[in-house]
């Protein structure tokens, strides 16, 4: 597996025991479809929350959060409807949130959860 990609399951391993001690019930990982894929399907109460989960190992190239574009948004947007479709999940709301991972050599994790960006 490449840096990259073990520096993103790091991530998101990271943001879903955030949620998880947060109350947040995960109920799915990393789902994929032909349009593209959801990093974390989780509930909030009684809210469905789509999560892209973002991380880096320095500011350098700035916030985390930053990488997600309007057309990301989009998409997330469109896969939400795509995974309802294919589960039976009812939830009172759906929204779309962005947790920003950032991995300091030189300290703990930072993260940074921005709740219905879309």
């Amino acid at each position: 597996m490449a840096a990259k990609d073990v520096l993103g399951r790091t991530g998101e391993e990271l943001a879903g025991r955030w949620l998880e001690r947060a109350g947040w019930e995960i109920l799915d990982r990393n789902w994929r479809c032909r349009t593209g894929e959801i990093d974390l399907v989780a509930l909030d109460g009684d809210d469905l929350v789509v999560v892209e989960v973002k991380t880096r190992r320095s500011l350098r190239l700035g916030h985390p959060a930053e990488a997600v574009t309007a057309r990301k948004l989009a998409r997330l947007r469109v896969l939400a409807g795509q995974w309802l479709a294919e589960h039976d999940v009812r939830a009172a709301g759906l929204r779309v949130d962005v947790i920003a991972v950032w991995l300091p050599d030189d300290g703990p994790a930072r993260i940074d959860h921005r709740q219905g960006v879309s």
